[in-house]
Protein backbone atom coordinates (compact mmCIF):
# COMPACT_ATOMS: atom_id res chain seq x y z
CA UNK A 1 0.00 0.00 0.00
CA UNK A 2 1.19 3.45 -0.48
CA UNK A 3 2.29 5.50 2.37
CA UNK A 4 2.34 9.42 2.87
CA UNK A 5 3.99 11.45 5.88
CA UNK A 6 2.16 14.49 7.28
CA UNK A 7 2.80 17.03 10.13
CA UNK A 8 -0.78 16.98 11.72
CA UNK A 9 -2.20 18.47 14.97
CA UNK A 10 -5.19 15.55 16.54
CA UNK A 11 -8.15 17.32 16.81
CA UNK A 12 -10.56 15.14 17.76
CA UNK A 13 -11.44 11.42 18.24
CA UNK A 14 -13.76 8.69 18.57
CA UNK A 15 -13.34 5.41 19.95
CA UNK A 16 -14.57 2.20 17.29
CA UNK A 17 -14.96 -0.99 18.36
CA UNK A 18 -12.64 -2.90 21.28
CA UNK A 19 -9.29 -1.07 20.73
CA UNK A 20 -9.59 1.67 17.86
CA UNK A 21 -9.80 4.91 17.45
CA UNK A 22 -10.76 7.19 14.46
CA UNK A 23 -8.97 10.63 14.31
CA UNK A 24 -9.40 13.80 12.80
CA UNK A 25 -6.45 15.74 12.29
CA UNK A 26 -5.47 18.55 10.53
CA UNK A 27 -2.06 18.40 8.86
CA UNK A 28 -0.02 21.11 6.95
CA UNK A 29 -0.11 19.42 3.97
CA UNK A 30 -3.75 17.93 3.39
CA UNK A 31 -5.77 19.62 5.79
CA UNK A 32 -8.75 17.91 7.49
CA UNK A 33 -8.17 14.15 7.53
CA UNK A 34 -9.99 11.43 8.88
CA UNK A 35 -7.99 8.53 9.49
CA UNK A 36 -8.05 5.15 11.64
CA UNK A 37 -5.81 4.13 14.31
CA UNK A 38 -5.76 0.53 15.18
CA UNK A 39 -5.20 -1.26 18.44
CA UNK A 40 -4.53 1.86 19.59
CA UNK A 41 -6.27 1.85 22.96
CA UNK A 42 -4.61 -0.86 24.27
CA UNK A 43 -2.26 -0.79 27.20
CA UNK A 44 0.53 -2.28 25.65
CA UNK A 45 -0.08 -0.35 22.05
CA UNK A 46 2.80 1.48 20.75
CA UNK A 47 1.26 4.21 19.15
CA UNK A 48 -1.09 5.22 22.49
CA UNK A 49 0.48 8.54 23.19
CA UNK A 50 -0.05 9.63 19.70
CA UNK A 51 -3.77 9.02 19.70
CA UNK A 52 -5.27 12.12 21.78
CA UNK A 53 -6.22 15.84 21.37
CA UNK A 54 -3.40 18.31 21.56
CA UNK A 55 -0.81 15.77 19.80
CA UNK A 56 1.09 17.40 17.46
CA UNK A 57 3.78 14.92 15.11
CA UNK A 58 4.58 13.78 12.12
CA UNK A 59 2.09 10.98 10.81
CA UNK A 60 2.48 8.21 8.17
CA UNK A 61 -0.79 7.56 6.64
CA UNK A 62 -1.47 4.15 4.55
CA UNK A 63 -4.59 4.02 2.54
CA UNK A 64 -6.26 1.19 3.42
CA UNK A 65 -9.37 -0.62 1.80
CA UNK A 66 -11.79 1.58 3.75
CA UNK A 67 -10.30 4.16 5.59
CA UNK A 68 -6.75 5.81 5.93
CA UNK A 69 -4.46 4.11 8.51
CA UNK A 70 -1.99 5.58 10.85
CA UNK A 71 0.95 3.33 10.86
CA UNK A 72 3.57 5.21 12.92
CA UNK A 73 3.88 8.64 14.66
CA UNK A 74 6.76 10.77 15.14
CA UNK A 75 5.21 12.87 18.05
CA UNK A 76 6.64 15.98 18.28
CA UNK A 77 5.07 17.31 21.32
CA UNK A 78 1.44 16.12 22.71
CA UNK A 79 1.52 19.57 25.34
CA UNK A 80 0.91 17.26 28.12
CA UNK A 81 1.13 19.85 30.30
CA UNK A 82 -2.13 21.36 29.69
CA UNK A 83 -3.61 18.61 31.64
CA UNK A 84 -1.91 19.69 34.25
CA UNK A 85 -3.84 23.28 34.68
CA UNK A 86 -8.25 23.46 34.22
CA UNK A 87 -7.97 26.44 32.66
CA UNK A 88 -5.30 26.31 30.12
CA UNK A 89 -6.96 22.59 29.22
CA UNK A 90 -10.15 24.76 28.45
CA UNK A 91 -9.02 27.67 26.87
CA UNK A 92 -6.68 25.03 24.26
CA UNK A 93 -9.75 23.41 23.71
CA UNK A 94 -11.29 25.95 22.54
CA UNK A 95 -8.58 27.11 20.27
CA UNK A 96 -9.22 23.02 18.82
CA UNK A 97 -12.61 23.78 18.84
CA UNK A 98 -12.58 26.73 16.17
CA UNK A 99 -9.89 24.99 14.37
CA UNK A 100 -12.47 21.83 13.80
CA UNK A 101 -14.60 24.64 12.87
CA UNK A 102 -13.11 26.07 9.93
CA UNK A 103 -10.62 23.73 9.19
CA UNK A 104 -10.93 22.15 5.82
CA UNK A 105 -8.16 22.61 2.95
CA UNK A 106 -4.50 23.23 3.88
CA UNK A 107 -3.83 26.55 5.31
CA UNK A 108 -0.06 27.30 6.75
CA UNK A 109 -0.91 29.92 8.16
CA UNK A 110 -3.69 28.27 10.70
CA UNK A 111 -1.39 25.31 10.79
CA UNK A 112 1.39 27.41 12.17
CA UNK A 113 -1.17 30.09 14.63
CA UNK A 114 -2.51 26.31 16.03
CA UNK A 115 0.90 24.94 16.86
CA UNK A 116 2.15 28.95 18.55
CA UNK A 117 -1.06 29.19 20.63
CA UNK A 118 -0.82 25.70 22.34
CA UNK A 119 3.23 26.32 22.87
CA UNK A 120 2.29 29.74 24.25
CA UNK A 121 -0.34 27.88 26.64
CA UNK A 122 1.55 25.08 27.32
CA UNK A 123 4.86 26.54 28.55
CA UNK A 124 4.68 30.02 29.25
CA UNK A 125 2.76 32.17 32.10
CA UNK A 126 0.01 33.75 29.99
CA UNK A 127 -3.50 35.20 31.48
CA UNK A 128 -6.11 33.62 30.95
CA UNK A 129 -7.79 34.84 27.34
CA UNK A 130 -4.98 36.38 26.13
CA UNK A 131 -3.88 33.27 24.00
CA UNK A 132 -7.63 32.94 22.31
CA UNK A 133 -7.96 36.09 21.78
CA UNK A 134 -5.15 36.21 20.00
CA UNK A 135 -5.81 33.12 17.94
CA UNK A 136 -9.26 34.61 16.99
CA UNK A 137 -8.13 37.98 16.20
CA UNK A 138 -5.42 36.61 13.75
CA UNK A 139 -8.24 34.20 11.83
CA UNK A 140 -10.50 37.70 11.44
CA UNK A 141 -7.25 39.07 10.12
CA UNK A 142 -6.56 36.08 7.59
CA UNK A 143 -9.98 36.47 6.47
CA UNK A 144 -9.50 40.28 5.79
CA UNK A 145 -11.27 41.82 8.98
CA UNK A 146 -8.67 44.36 9.85
CA UNK A 147 -11.28 46.29 12.30
CA UNK A 148 -9.14 47.62 14.66
CA UNK A 149 -8.26 50.79 12.61
CA UNK A 150 -8.90 54.96 14.22
CA UNK A 151 -11.50 55.64 12.12
CA UNK A 152 -14.95 54.58 11.37
CA UNK A 153 -15.17 51.76 8.50
CA UNK A 154 -18.62 52.97 6.86
CA UNK A 155 -18.24 56.74 7.12
CA UNK A 156 -14.35 56.92 7.34
CA UNK A 157 -15.43 59.35 10.82
CA UNK A 158 -12.95 59.71 13.80
CA UNK A 159 -13.97 57.26 16.56
CA UNK A 160 -14.42 58.65 19.52
CA UNK A 161 -17.09 56.23 21.13
CA UNK A 162 -16.63 52.50 19.18
CA UNK A 163 -19.29 50.32 17.99
CA UNK A 164 -19.03 47.05 16.75
CA UNK A 165 -21.37 46.40 13.71
CA UNK A 166 -21.71 42.00 13.30
CA UNK A 167 -23.02 42.33 10.47
CA UNK A 168 -20.47 43.61 8.71
CA UNK A 169 -17.48 42.50 11.26
CA UNK A 170 -16.31 45.99 11.65
CA UNK A 171 -16.34 48.69 13.75
CA UNK A 172 -18.22 51.79 13.31
CA UNK A 173 -19.04 55.52 14.82
CA UNK A 174 -22.12 56.50 16.53
CA UNK A 175 -23.91 58.17 13.46
CA UNK A 176 -23.53 54.66 11.71
CA UNK A 177 -24.32 51.61 14.19
CA UNK A 178 -26.86 49.89 13.28
CA UNK A 179 -29.45 47.30 15.71
CA UNK A 180 -26.36 44.78 15.09
CA UNK A 181 -24.32 46.77 16.43
CA UNK A 182 -22.93 47.21 20.23
CA UNK A 183 -20.74 49.97 21.99
CA UNK A 184 -17.07 48.50 22.74
CA UNK A 185 -15.58 49.82 26.30
CA UNK A 186 -12.22 50.98 26.41
CA UNK A 187 -10.78 48.61 27.98
CA UNK A 188 -11.85 46.39 25.52
CA UNK A 189 -10.55 48.40 22.69
CA UNK A 190 -7.31 48.50 24.44
CA UNK A 191 -7.17 44.84 25.00
CA UNK A 192 -8.08 43.98 21.47
CA UNK A 193 -5.04 46.21 20.03
CA UNK A 194 -2.69 45.24 22.31
CA UNK A 195 -3.18 41.50 21.83
CA UNK A 196 -3.49 42.01 17.56
CA UNK A 197 0.23 43.90 18.09
CA UNK A 198 1.90 41.27 20.67
CA UNK A 199 3.31 38.03 19.33
CA UNK A 200 3.02 35.07 21.14
CA UNK A 201 5.99 34.89 22.33
CA UNK A 202 5.60 38.14 24.25
CA UNK A 203 2.20 37.70 25.38
CA UNK A 204 3.70 36.86 29.24
CA UNK A 205 4.73 40.13 29.17
CA UNK A 206 1.76 41.80 28.89
CA UNK A 207 -0.80 43.29 31.27
CA UNK A 208 -4.49 44.20 30.60
CA UNK A 209 -6.54 45.90 33.10
CA UNK A 210 -10.11 45.93 33.97
CA UNK A 211 -11.99 43.10 32.25
CA UNK A 212 -10.69 44.06 28.96
CA UNK A 213 -9.79 40.31 28.01
CA UNK A 214 -13.09 39.12 28.97
CA UNK A 215 -14.81 41.58 26.88
CA UNK A 216 -12.67 41.25 23.81
CA UNK A 217 -13.30 37.47 24.13
CA UNK A 218 -16.84 37.56 24.38
CA UNK A 219 -16.71 40.23 21.17
CA UNK A 220 -14.69 38.04 19.15
CA UNK A 221 -16.61 34.72 19.86
CA UNK A 222 -20.07 36.63 18.82
CA UNK A 223 -18.14 38.21 15.90
CA UNK A 224 -16.76 34.74 14.90
CA UNK A 225 -20.30 32.95 14.67
CA UNK A 226 -21.07 35.72 12.63
CA UNK A 227 -18.39 35.29 10.30
CA UNK A 228 -19.10 31.14 10.55
CA UNK A 229 -22.15 30.52 11.48
CA UNK A 230 -20.24 28.39 14.54
CA UNK A 231 -20.77 28.82 18.04
CA UNK A 232 -17.37 28.44 20.53
CA UNK A 233 -17.24 26.59 23.42
CA UNK A 234 -17.81 28.25 26.36
CA UNK A 235 -14.68 28.93 29.02
CA UNK A 236 -15.14 28.00 32.42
Amino acid sequence: MASTKVKAIVIGGTNVKEKDKLLTLFSLEDGKISVSMKGVRGEKAKLKSAKEVFTFGEFVIEEGKYSKIVTSVDVIDNFYALSADIEKYYEACGVIDVLNKIATEPNPQLFIETIKALKTLCYEDVKKYYVIDKFLLSIFGAMGYGFLGDKCSSCGAKLEKKYFNYSIGEIVCPACRTMQSEEISGACYSALKLLNNTDYDNLHTIKLGGLGEVQAYNLLAKNFEYRTGFSIIQLV
